[in-house]
């Protein structure tokens, strides 16, 4: 079946949308996520629900955050900017594999809730990364 013209711009279009919005999920979570794993205590952070970074020290735990931070900065700016668009797909790959490790710790601390989270934003980030792609 072929595409009128008219159909293949508005399914971009739609397509479009349907990125902003992932990619806006996306930076409300990491930025709320990120910016709780660079100011609390590790002790706090479990204590409030972050459980899966029991298994890490503290200097990691920052690192990661660091990461998630400037993670939503690549979702947002390049297209916003206009400038570097192919560092989107690059953060969302990131943060992909972010969720393959928060996966992996609430696996292993039987936490069947979180780890249903993590599935869900890994999809968002191969849609994100796919769409940005234009695979």
């Amino acid at each position: 079946m072929q595409l009128s013209h008219i159909e293949t711009p508005r399914r971009l279009h739609g397509m479009n949308i349907a990125l902003w919005i992932s990619q806006g999920v996306l930076a409300v979570v990491f930025l709320i996520s990120g910016t709780l794993k660079s100011t609390q205590s590790k002790d706090r952070m479990i204590a409030t629900g972050q459980t899966g970074v029991v298994f890490f020290p503290l200097p990691v735990i920052r690192i990661v955050a660091a990461l998630e931070l400037a993670a939503v900065a690549g979702l947002l700016l390049p297209g916003l900017t206009g400038i570097a668009p192919e560092l989107t797909p690059v953060a969302a790959i990131g943060l992909a594999v972010v969720m393959v490790g928060a996966a992996i710790s609430h696996t292993r601390l039987k936490e069947v809730r979180a780890v249903s989270t993590n599935v869900v934003l890994f999809a968002l980030c191969v849609f994100v990364a796919w769409g940005r792609l234009g695979v």
